[in-house]
C-alpha cells in the first residue's frame, strides 16, 4: 500500500506587527475508504493560544486556531503521512440500472444524493454545450458520458493558474475555453447535475509527474480541485477534468463538499492597516514516501 508523504506550507508576512483573529484550518485529509491518515502535524508561528478540531457536515476536518501573540509573519506548516489505494472506476463497476442513463437513484440513496443535485444550473449555455455527450434521444452511456466528459474538458480547455478569490460561472469558462482547476470542476459539476447526477466539489492534494514539478517551490504536488460523481456500484467516484483522469491515483481528498466555498484550505482575519500586508507564499509537496 503506497504511502503518500505531504507538506503543504502557507506564509504571510506583513510590514509591521498585526493582531490575529481566528483562522480556519481544512488541512488534514479525509479518511475514507482508499485513504488513510497514519500521522498529522500541524506547526504554526506564532504559537496559537487554542487550537480547536472538528468535522463538519460532510465529516470533513476543519480545526480553529486563535491567538494571542502579536507578528509581523502567520506561518502554517502541514506534515501529513497517507496510506493510500488506488480505486480505478471501469463500466463493469456500474450496476446494471445505472449503464444506461437517464436513470432513476434507489429512494435510500436519493434522499441522501439530493443536496448534490439540487439546486439545479440555471445557464442555459451549459446545456447546449453538454449535448455533445449525449444521443439524439437524449440518452448516453453512463461510463462513457463521465469518462468522456472528463477528457473532453482536458482536451478542449486550457487550465490555467488563476489566483483571484471565487468561481467562474460555467458559462464563462465556456466562453473562454480555460480556467483554473477549481472552475473546470465546477463547471463539469453543474453539467452532470444539470442532467440529474449527483455531483460535488473536492478538494486537496496532487501528485504531480516528474515533468509538471519544474516550476513548483516544494516539488511533486500542488493544492488541487477536481469532483466526485455517485455511481451506482461504485458509489462516489472521482473525475478530474483538469488532468483528463478518472480514479483517485495521484489524488489526495482533504474535502468533499457540495459548494467550493464549503472547502477552502486556509481563512482567516488580520487587524491593521491595509498597506501592512506584504506577501502571502503556498508550497505544496506531495512524495511517495520512502
Amino acid at each position: 500500500m503506497p504511502i503518500f508523504s505531504i507538506t503543504h506550507l502557507t506564509d504571510y508576512r506583513y510590514q509591521r506587527t498585526v493582531t490575529f483573529g481566528e483562522h480556519r484550518m481544512m488541512l488534514r485529509p479525509r479518511d475514507d475508504e482508499d485513504q488513510k491518515v497514519i500521522q498529522a502535524d500541524l506547526a504554526i508561528n506564532p504559537n496559537p493560544k487554542e487550537i480547536a478540531w472538528d468535522r463538519d457536515q460532510f465529516n470533513n476536518h476543519f480545526a480553529i486556531a486563535r491567538f494571542f501573540e502579536h507578528s509581523d509573519q502567520l506561518r502554517f506548516v502541514s506534515n501529513i503521512r497517507l496510506d493510500h489505494v488506488a480505486r480505478p472506476f471501469s463500466a463493469g463497476d456500474i450496476e446494471g440500472y445505472a449503464r444506461d442513463h437517464p436513470f432513476q437513484y434507489k429512494p435510500e440513496e436519493l434522499s441522501t444524493l439530493e443536496q448534490f443535485i439540487f439546486p439545479l444550473p440555471l445557464d442555459r449555455e451549459l446545456r447546449p454545450w453538454s449535448d455533445q455527450f449525449f444521443r439524439g434521444d437524449g440518452t448516453a452511456d453512463t461510463f462513457d458520458l463521465l469518462s468522456g466528459m472528463t477528457q473532453t474538458i482536458f482536451r478542449t480547455f486550457r487550465h490555467v493558474n488563476r489566483h483571484e478569490k471565487g468561481i467562474q460561472e460555467p458559462v464563462e469558462s465556456i466562453a473562454l475555453r480555460s480556467g483554473s482547476c477549481r472552475d473546470l470542476a465546477v463547471l463539469m459539476m453543474a453539467a452532470l447535475r444539470s442532467r440529474g447526477l449527483a455531483a460535488r466539489f473536492v478538494s486537496g492534494y496532487r501528485r504531480l509527474s516528474e515533468d509538471e514539478q519544474e516550476d513548483q517551490v516544494l516539488n511533486g504536488g500542488n493544492t488541487h480541485a477536481w469532483i466526485q460523481a455517485y455511481v451506482p456500484g461504485p458509489g462516489w467516484v472521482d473525475f478530474d477534468p483538469s488532468a483528463g483522469t478518472t480514479g483517485n491515483e495521484n489524488l489526495v481528498r482533504v474535502a468533499t463538499v457540495a459548494q467550493p466555498h464549503e472547502a477552502i484550505p486556509l481563512q482567516g482575519t488580520w487587524y491593521g492597516d491595509l498597506s501592512d500586508h506584504l506577501a502571502m507564499t503556498v508550497a505544496v509537496k506531495v512524495n511517495l514516501a520512502d
